[in-house]
C-alpha cells in the first residue's frame, strides 16, 4: 500500500476538499483525486461522502482517516530515528483546556516554535474530558488537561503532573456573606457563577458538595474568567478562580476571597499523551517543563 495515497486520503479529510488538499500537498488536483481512488480501490471501499461539501469521511472512512495518521505518524517517527541531524517535522495536534490556554499560548508555545521550526502546530482549546477523548482516540498528540484531586487520567496514556491548586470562592465585597468562615451548608445557600459542563474548577466544585449531598445552585453559566468575576462583582452569584488569574483579575478590589474550611476541592493539571510519542518526545518535553515552570509562578503571584 503506498503512504503517498494514504496522505492524500488524511489531507481531504483535514481540509474538507480535495483543492484544499492539493495545495497542503503541493499536489495538482487530478493528482489528489488519482490517490484517494487508488486507495479506495485498493481496500474496495467508498472513504468518502462525495456528495457533500466540504467532503466528508464515509462511517468506514472515518475508521481508516484514524488508522492513516498512525501510520504516516509511524512513518515520520522511522525517518526522524535514521536521518542524521533530522530536525522534528510533520503536526503536532495539542489540545488545551480552557484555563490553561492563556498561560500555553504565549511562552511555551512560543518555545516550542522557535526551537522546532520545522514543527507545524495544530493547538485546539477545549473542556478537559472531551479532550481526553480525542487523545484516546488519537485524534490529538498531546493535550494539558485539569481534573479535581479525586479524577485521574486514563491509564493508557502517559501522565505528567504538571501542578495542584486550591481555586479561591469569591463573592462580591457588597454581599450579605459573613466575613468569617463559611460551612458548606451556608456556601449552597447561593448560587453561582460557573463555567459550562466539562470545566475542571465547576466538576471540583460538584464532587464536593455532592460528596456533602449539598445541592449547587447555579445562577449563571458562562465562558471566560473576567465576564465570570464581573459577574460576581455585581452580586449575580459567587465564584471560583484560580489564584494566578485572582492576582491578574481587573475586578480584585470589587471581590473578597471567602474563607470556606471546609471545601478540599483542588484541582491538578496533567499533560498526557500517547504512551510512545515518538518524533513528538522531545517537543512533548520541552512543553511540559515550560508549562510545569509558568503554573508554579502562577502559585507565587500576590494574593
Amino acid at each position: 500500500m503506498n503512504t503517498h495515497d494514504i496522505e492524500a486520503f488524511v489531507a481531504v479529510v483535514e481540509t474538507g476538499s480535495i483543492v484544499a488538499a492539493a495545495t497542503r500537498l503541493h499536489l495538482t488536483q487530478p493528482g489528489i483525486s488519482r490517490r484517494v481512488q487508488s486507495l479506495e480501490d485498493r481496500l474496495g471501499l467508498a472513504l468518502l461522502e462525495r456528495q457533500s461539501k466540504p467532503l466528508k469521511p464515509t462511517a468506514a472512512g472515518k475508521e481508516i482517516y484514524e488508522r492513516g495518521r498512525r501510520v504516516l505518524g509511524s512513518v515520520a517517527d522511522l525517518l526522524a530515528g535514521v536521518e542524521p541531524g533530522s530536525e522534528v517535522s510533520g503536526e503536532f495536534r495539542l489540545g488545551i483546556a480552557p484555563f490553561l490556554a492563556e498561560l500555553a499560548l504565549t511562552h511555551p508555545i512560543d518555545n516550542l516554535r522557535s526551537e522546532f521550526s520545522k514543527l507545524t502546530l495544530r493547538v485546539s482549546a477545549g473542556w478537559s474530558p472531551a479532550l481526553l477523548i480525542l487523545m484516546e482516540s488519537n485524534a490529538i498528540d498531546a493535550a494539558a488537561v485539569v481534573l479535581p484531586d479525586d479524577v485521574m487520567p486514563p491509564n493508557t496514556l502517559t501522565t505528567h503532573l504538571l501542578n495542584h491548586q486550591m481555586p479561591l470562592i469569591v463573592a462580591s465585597r457588597a454581599s450579605s456573606l459573613d466575613d468569617g468562615s463559611l460551612s458548606l451548608s451556608e456556601l449552597a445557600s447561593h448560587a453561582w457563577v460557573v463555567n459550562q459542563d466539562g470545566c475542571g474548577i465547576r466538576r471540583s466544585i460538584r464532587h464536593t458538595m455532592d460528596a456533602a449531598r449539598l445541592p449547587v445552585d447555579v445562577a449563571v453559566e458562562t465562558f471566560g474568567t473576567e465576564l465570570q468575576l464581573s459577574l460576581v462583582a455585581r452580586g449575580v452569584g459567587i465564584g471560583m478562580i484560580m489564584p494566578g488569574a485572582w492576582a491578574r483579575s481587573a475586578f480584585r478590589d470589587q471581590l473578597r476571597v471567602l474563607d470556606v474550611p471546609d471545601f478540599k476541592g483542588g484541582v491538578n493539571t496533567w499533560l498526557v499523551h500517547a504512551r510512545t510519542p515518538g518524533r513528538l518526545a522531545a517537543p512533548i518535553e520541552r512543553l511540559r517543563q515550560d508549562m510545569h515552570t509558568m503554573l508554579e509562578e502562577e502559585l507565587h503571584l500576590p494574593v
